[in-house]
């Protein structure tokens, strides 16, 4: 059965270096068998590739394919605590936040991105409890952030 870091080679994809907190806090926290997982924003190399709110400015596939970079942020800042994947024994709780305009209700949707990528990297630990919330706005005009909270061992 692969790793998760194999998986994560095998979609492709690389953990990218965890981004310093923007403000006074820390990416994520272990607390005896769980690893609470701070709201994590789309960045690329360092910068947000898109801003603007769902249904405006941002399209709900490319908000979609930025929950998933959310996602694989948190899975990075998981591995910076933890320091191998293989440790995880479930993702147990997912909260996604979308700036959308008042009357886009694809927030599920939207989420779905991180949901997706976390069951093909974990598999059936990757299946978890989710909320998928419309705000006004989130920090640094991102169109989505996601924080997640992880068993390990």
């Amino acid at each position: 059965m692969a790793t998760p870091e194999e998986r994560l080679a095998e979609l492709g994809l690389t953990l990218p270096e965890v981004v310093p907190p923007v403000a006074t806090y820390r990416p994520a926290v272990r607390s005896g068998d769980h690893v609470y997982v701070s709201g994590q924003l789309p960045f690329v190399e360092g910068r947000l590739p898109t801003t603007g709110k769902v249904g405006a400015e941002v399209d709900a596939q490319t908000a979609q394919d930025l929950a998933a970079v959310c996602a694989l942020n948190a899975i990075a800042a998981v591995y910076a605590e933890i320091g191998d994947l293989s440790k995880v024994v479930r993702i147990v709780k997912v909260g996604g936040f979308v700036a959308s305009i008042p009357d886009f209700t694809g927030q599920p949707g939207v989420i779905n991105g991180a949901s997706e990528l976390l069951g093909k990297v974990f598999g059936e630990a990757g299946v978890h409890a989710r909320a998928a919330v419309g705000v006004a706005a989130l920090p640094l005009d991102a169109p989505v952030e996601v924080d997640m909270i992880v068993e390990v061992r």
